[in-house]
């Protein structure tokens, strides 16, 4: 009879959107991975009981409660999952690290660069026995992944530019509601923050340079929305729509970047590319299970973007899903990232990316804000 895998008692705090992507992570990941341990779907969070009992029957959560502090105090608990608002992060963080719980925490890391330094500093305070990892998910895309791999192996040379963009539509309409994503004192920020840090954390993940400087923009279009429920009623919008901005980076490449949810047309395309001395890599999330690849060592009359399907068992994550040219979705990432995470924890590692890591995502976000709102710095032409 095998031997009984160690369990990893999971609580789940939030239920939204993103809760149901985690759920089905730490649902799936083990029935397609062998994991060193067997997480379990023991207590999903709430605020308001009989949402979060719907939530909990549907996914498959064991219990409910209406407050997180109740996952801390638990004994049983293992791992505090983070997918509430950023206003949240920092302060339930802490608690569960100081408790002695490893903690998967979603992106952005917080909502302040002050919050975000307090959480590193509670990560490393925790010691080595205990976990913190920041949920880029897009990081564990197996054609990101890949991309990574082919950089570093120096199959495109020196980096010189990279380009990445996050673009999505659905606030072109000036009538969609206001929801906490557009309000800062519950999300930090607005495009910037919830999908440019997706683009500056798969720019360094894959170039592996870290950005040292940026200067930027931001703008709102919409300054006001209609009141869910009360659309006679408006209410203000306190976050940018848009955001571009130019950086550098440590091993000497520079870089242009843009995150607007007001791209028309455009549902979930975070787009980068990466130019080296030798050939480029472009990788497009709306085209989830493929990766495009220029060499410009290979003779002049074959020279040409080629698209590398990601779906051969050698490619990173995929020996464990189905065969050759079957594709992968949305929702795979999180099922690597939980396989991720757990074999860290077994392993007494740190995961990757760190709150350290997060930390620093941050820095660049703070950057980008403070040159926005410095107006000197532009140069006028008008």
């Amino acid at each position: 009879m095998p031997n009984q895998k160690s369990a990893l008692k999971i609580a789940l705090i939030g239920h939204g959107f993103m809760g149901a992507a985690h759920s089905q992570g730490w649902r799936v990941a083990p029935r397609f991975y062998d994991l060193p341990m067997q997480p379990e779907m023991t207590l999903l969070v709430g605020r308001n009981a009989a949402g979060v009992e719907a939530a909990a029957t549907k996914w498959g959560w064991a219990e409910t409660s209406t407050d997180w502090r109740q996952a801390i105090e638990r004994d049983d608990i293992d791992v505090v999952d983070i997918v509430t608002p950023g206003n949240s992060h920092a302060e339930i963080a802490i608690a569960a690290l100081a408790a002695g719980k490893h903690v998967l925490c979603e992106k952005p890391l917080a909502n302040t660069l002050e919050e975000a330094e307090a959480m590193a500093a509670a990560a490393e305070s925790a010691g080595k026995s205990v976990q913190a990892m920041l949920g880029f998910t897009y990081r564990r895309v197996p054609a990101a992944a890949f991309a990574r791999q082919l950089v570093s192996s120096g199959t495109i040379g020196q980096v010189r530019q990279v380009r990445a963009s996050y673009l999505q539509d659905w606030l072109h309409d000036a009538q969609a509601p206001l929801t906490w994503r557009l309000q800062k004192e519950h999300a930090g920020s607005g495009a910037l923050g919830d999908l440019g840090a997706h683009a500056v954390d798969l720019s360094q993940f894959i170039t592996g340079q870290l950005l040292t400087g940026v200067s930027g923009i931001l703008e709102t279009f919409v300054h006001e929305r209609p009141l869910p429920g009360a659309e006679s009623q408006r209410g203000e919008v306190s976050v940018d729509d848009a955001a571009m901005f130019t950086g550098r980076f440590d091993g000497g490449a520079i870089g242009i970047f843009e995150a607007t949810r007001m791209a028309t047309g455009r549902k979930n395309s975070l787009r980068i590319e990466v130019s080296g001395s030798k050939g480029a890599i472009t990788f497009d999330l709306e085209n989830y299970n493929s990766l495009g690849f220029y060499d410009a060592t290979a003779p002049n009359t074959l020279q040409g973007f080629t698209n590398i399907m990601v779906t051969e068992p050698e490619h990173p994550y995929m020996s464990a899903w189905w065969p050759t040219g079957h594709a992968l979705g949305y929702e795979h990432g999180f099922v690597h990232q939980a396989k991720d995470f757990v074999e860290a924890v077994a392993e007494g590692r740190q995961p990757e990316p760190s709150f350290a890591d997060g930390h620093q995502v941050q820095r660049v976000l703070d950057g980008v804000q403070r040159s926005a709102q410095n107006a000197s710095a532009w140069a006028q032409t008008l």
